[in-house]
């Protein structure tokens, strides 16, 4: 657990500073899980601005343009993410500098995605600090801030300073942070929305952060219906069940059966919401023999029954 991470039930401000040419697909992977995040949550657990120094629109590398809610010496919160992207250097001035030092001092955590670790580097605000770029700058960057201790990584994660490479590991530090303030059942959810590796099976060696716990959780989604004994699932993975448990609680901070009941549960949920089936045949189709014992483990998890749901919707 980050300390500088509000974990009680008041949203958390996070706050995009843009540039022009930043990544849209950057910007994108980094808002859209929050979203996602309140959305299951039930309430505004995030809430996050678009920012440029002088408050004017930012244009993104694409041409996609978008409007600012203010400027960055104006606004404070939980976490300020610095998102210059492309034209990174032609931004690295001394009044960017100068604005950077200032928001320190009124954010809690600082972050650099994307190339926005040079920002952040060049304003003093990773001195002694372990940080990483995106990695076409790596070497650049070592050279240019030697008291940075530059890390060949996705992301990094030092006290409350945050870097991390692009859009894609955008995405695997906005779900970090989730995890991290809200638990592995929000973090998964979300994960499963997107199609996240480590909900879904894949092979790429880049995008999952462990295979065993991505092939089990695919293995999970497979057998909702008729739920399989986590040592079936182990095995499927290619672990011991004892290896299994260890490896989902590191990456997933939960054990394999709580990870399981959830994902049946998002699944009711889905179903309550999105079909006219009975509490009965929803029960079934998600492993639940009976549909008193699948209330109340919706109510346990979701804070309301199914039915009170649906009528809700």
């Amino acid at each position: 657990m980050r300390s500088w991470i509000n974990h009680d039930a008041a949203a958390q401000q996070l706050d995009v500073l843009l540039f022009d040419a930043f990544s849209a697909h950057c910007l994108a992977n980094t808002v859209e899980p929050l979203r996602a995040a309140n959305t299951f949550a039930g309430r505004q657990v995030y809430a996050w601005r678009f920012l440029t120094l002088d408050g004017g629109p930012a244009v993104s590398s694409s041409g996609m343009e978008v409007r600012a809610h203010g400027r960055l010496a104006d606004c404070s919160g939980d976490l300020l993410i610095a998102m210059p992207s492309y034209d990174f250097l032609r931004h690295a001035t001394v009044a960017t500098a100068r604005a950077l030092k200032s928001a320190a001092l009124r954010y809690k955590a600082l972050a650099g995605f994307d190339t926005g670790a040079w920002l952040l580097a060049q304003a003093g605000l990773l001195e002694a600090r372990r940080a990483t770029i995106h990695w076409e700058e790596l070497g650049r960057f070592t050279e240019a801030f030697p008291d940075v201790q530059a890390e060949r990584a996705r992301q990094v994660w030092d006290g409350n300073r945050i870097t991390c490479t692009g859009a894609l590991a955008a995405f695997d530090t906005m779900m970090e942070l989730i995890g991290d303030q809200h638990g592995a059942a929000l973090r998964l959810e979300v994960a499963t929305l997107f199609m996240a590796p480590e909900a879904t099976e894949t092979q790429d060696p880049i995008l999952v952060r462990g295979k065993s716990v991505a092939r089990a959780v695919a293995v999970m989604q497979a057998n909702l219906e008729t739920p399989l004994p986590i040592a079936a699932v182990a095995r499927k993975a290619g672990r011991s069940q004892k290896d299994l448990e260890a490896r989902m609680k590191a990456e997933l901070g939960a054990t394999p059966q709580a990870v399981y009941r959830r994902l049946r549960l998002i699944h009711a949920r889905k179903l309550v919401l999105e079909t006219v089936l009975s509490v009965s045949e929803i029960a079934l189709r998600c492993g639940y023999d009976d549909p008193s014992a699948l209330t109340r483990a919706f109510k346990a998890e979701f804070g309301t029954t199914p039915r009170a749901l649906r009528s809700s919707n």
